[in-house]
């Protein structure tokens, strides 16, 4: 008999904001991995321990690297020289904003104006502001084709129409693209 009546009980007791809650947290656990803030959050912090850890380096290994890669290849030793003599005459802080540069833009796909705040931040490398434009100055970077890569990384995280997508790319608060940058990206993804 004490069954019969612990149903109707319970049954009264539910709270529908306690079945509500339970049921978004449900939905929350059963998302897919690359939807998880988690996921994103433990990338962006391998992108930040990448780059210091590269902008750690000694200056020694970088003019050793330089000097191997010069002897051994002489189909690109010729491309390296020029390279090479602008290289000794940068400053340390240059050279390493520079090698942090080229880490970021090989992993992730950065405007020059981002790439410039992510190496002068002090919640990213603390690069001086004169090394960071530097580096971004003289990476090698295709920048229409990194607004074409950030753009098709929004696409994948969520739905944007186009204007919203240009939006996106050029805000500050965003991808920090130019104007012409972000359309030609979403040009080329919608």
């Amino acid at each position: 008999m004490s069954d019969t009546m612990g149903n109707p009980e319970s049954e009264q007791s539910r709270n529908p904001k306690a079945e509500a809650k339970a049921a978004k947290a449900y939905a929350k656990a059963s998302r897919p991995w690359y939807k998880k803030k988690r996921w994103w959050v433990a990338g962006l912090l391998l992108v930040v321990i990448v780059a210091m850890a590269s902008g750690a380096g000694s200056d020694d290994s970088s003019n050793t690297a330089g000097n191997n890669s010069g002897s051994s290849n002489t189909d690109t030793s010729s491309k390296e020289e020029p390279a090479a003599k602008e290289e000794s005459e940068m400053t340390s802080g240059q050279k390493n904003a520079l090698r942090a540069a080229e880490n970021y833009i090989d992993i992730m796909p950065f405007s020059k104006a981002g790439l410039i705040r992510q190496l002068s931040s002090s919640a990213g490398d603390g690069y001086s502001k004169a090394d960071a434009t530097f580096a971004a100055d003289n990476v090698d970077a295709d920048w229409n084709a990194e607004a074409v890569e950030a753009a098709q990384n929004y696409i994948n995280i969520m739905p944007f129409s186009k204007a919203g997508l240009i939006e996106q790319l050029s805000s500050s608060a965003g991808g920090q693209f130019t104007p012409a940058q972000a359309l030609y990206a979403a040009n080329k993804v919608l």
